[in-house]
């Protein structure tokens, strides 16, 4: 039988079977794959190929035939056009079964495991509201006036908002009423095509808990006249804004914030309470961005290690000690493993603020700390960016063989080929893996996977155990 041959610019009519791992709606027609950005499985749509190669396609939504039952409409006007989201226009049960699929298949294809037990995924309490930080690259309209929002899907065109939906609504006066302050202060825009101008990024964030708020300019250089007096302006006008910070970023980068950070006017972080504890975040800081759904997966961690009060854990990754410090309080000795020297600092800074000193932190690469730990923990916490674990981590607790490790992955992608490389010749084994919604109405989705050392391994390792 010949092949049909697809023509970019074409229509197919095409029927939604199943979503990517990056949103993408995901059927077939003529026998080859086609995504389609907004669609829903059970959609039968008329699509347009707007990219063709051999086995597969990528299509924009032309005409919606017959509608999924998942369908809904979006909360927000601008979904559409939006990168923020990706999922506005699926409802949210569905949104979660999508989810737990994705961690299924992931761990299936990449990580070679045969049917997995995935948990149903841990639910966000709010599927909007949610989000405690938000950061929005500033633009010069045509007209000239200044904008904040994020990039339109598939391309650097600016989407102007005024308030975003999955933000803490707390948040939006500031987004909505700083633009026309910048504007007024006539202070220049960052043009990145040609390295000019002066503010690059607006960074809102909230406590959600104690409802205290940063407000952060991220700039070019430090001369951006009158923000002293802005500063304190801001503060009398919003009174849970505790600090008004810049960060410079002089570099023609992608990347958001520079590496130094500067308190313009009250204090340099937040208090947020998380997990009964008092944490200090800073602009920069790395804090998960929905803080019930990282307390209500602590809480999973917490129930399925069942501390005894006698263990050594290692928590690599520690960031500030988001996860250290609560565990730390049903361990007997807790040591944090951080590559950055600001986040082990606020880390030390919030152990000793809740009074816990049965924890230590360490300032380096995990890679090259936990070879040299001079002891064997009995549980091992993995938290690691996007990009996963360094190989030379995965090596060495094979070679450490701490009984217990959990996982917690932001990208379920690296997380399969990690658990693919732990668990070779059986000697770890999943005993349980939870997935948890941080980020409502986008495909993201986190998890953490139980590992258990098998008995055939436990009797011998390349360390010799000693005390700390």
């Amino acid at each position: 039988m010949t092949k049909i041959i697809w023509q970019q610019g074409e229509l197919i009519e095409v029927t939604i079977a199943n979503l990517s791992d990056t949103g993408d709606g995901v059927g077939r027609a003529d026998e080859r794959v086609v995504f389609v950005p907004d669609t829903v499985p059970g959609d039968r749509a008329i699509v347009r190929l707007v990219h063709v190669k051999p086995k597969y396609g990528h299509g924009k939504l032309h005409e919606l035939l017959e509608p999924s039952p998942h369908r809904i409409r979006p909360s927000c006007i601008v979904a559409d056009k939006c990168g923020g989201c990706q999922w506005q226009h699926i409802d949210y049960d569905y949104q979660l079964v999508a989810k737990q699929n994705q961690v299924i298949q992931a761990l299936e294809r990449i990580g070679g495991f045969v049917q997995p037990s995935v948990d149903p995924v841990l639910a966000a309490a709010s599927a909007l509201g949610y989000r405690n930080k938000s950061t929005y690259p500033l633009l010069l309209s045509a007209t000239g006036q200044v904008q904040a929002g994020y990039y339109q899907k598939g391309s650097h065109q600016l989407i102007n908002l005024n308030q975003c939906p999955v933000q803490d609504s707390r948040l939006n006066p500031l987004l909505a009423e700083v633009k026309q302050d910048i504007q007024q202060r006539g202070w220049r825009i960052y043009d990145e095509q040609r390295h000019l101008g002066q503010i690059r990024h607006l960074g809102l964030r909230i406590g959600r808990h104690t409802g205290e708020m940063l407000l952060t300019l991220v700039v070019k250089d430090w001369n951006l006249s009158g923000i002293e007096t802005q500063a304190q302006e801001w503060l009398k006008r919003y009174p849970q804004l505790v600090g008004v910070s810049l960060n410079r970023n002089s570099d023609r980068t992608n990347a958001i914030f520079g590496s130094e950070t500067r308190c313009i006017a009250g204090v340099p972080h937040l208090r947020e309470n998380f997990a009964g504890l008092e944490f200090q975040v800073r602009p920069d800081t790395f804090f998960q961005v929905y803080t019930e759904t990282a307390e209500a997966l602590l809480q999973v961690i917490e129930s399925e290690l069942n501390l005894q009060g006698h263990e050594l854990l290692v928590d690599a990754y520690c960031g500030i000690g988001t996860l250290t410090l609560p565990l730390a309080k049903k361990v007997r000795i807790a040591t944090g493993l951080e590559v950055q020297p600001a986040a082990v600092e606020q880390a030390i800074l919030n152990a000793h603020r809740n009074g816990i000193d049965n924890v230590t932190f360490q300032v380096g690469a995990v890679e090259k700390l936990l070879p040299k730990m001079g002891t064997i923990p009995e549980v091992v916490i993995l938290d690691p960016p996007r990009k996963g674990c360094d190989r030379a981590v995965i090596d060495t607790l094979r070679q450490l063989k701490p009984s217990r490790i959990v996982y917690v992955s932001c990208k379920v992608a690296t997380l399969a080929r990690d658990l693919k490389l732990l668990c070779q010749d059986g000697q770890y084994t999943i005993t349980r893996v939870q997935p948890a919604d941080f980020f409502p109405q986008t495909a993201h989705v986190e998890a953490a996977a139980f590992l258990a050392l098998s008995d055939s391994h436990k009797d011998s390792n390349s360390f010799t155990k000693t005390e700390i």
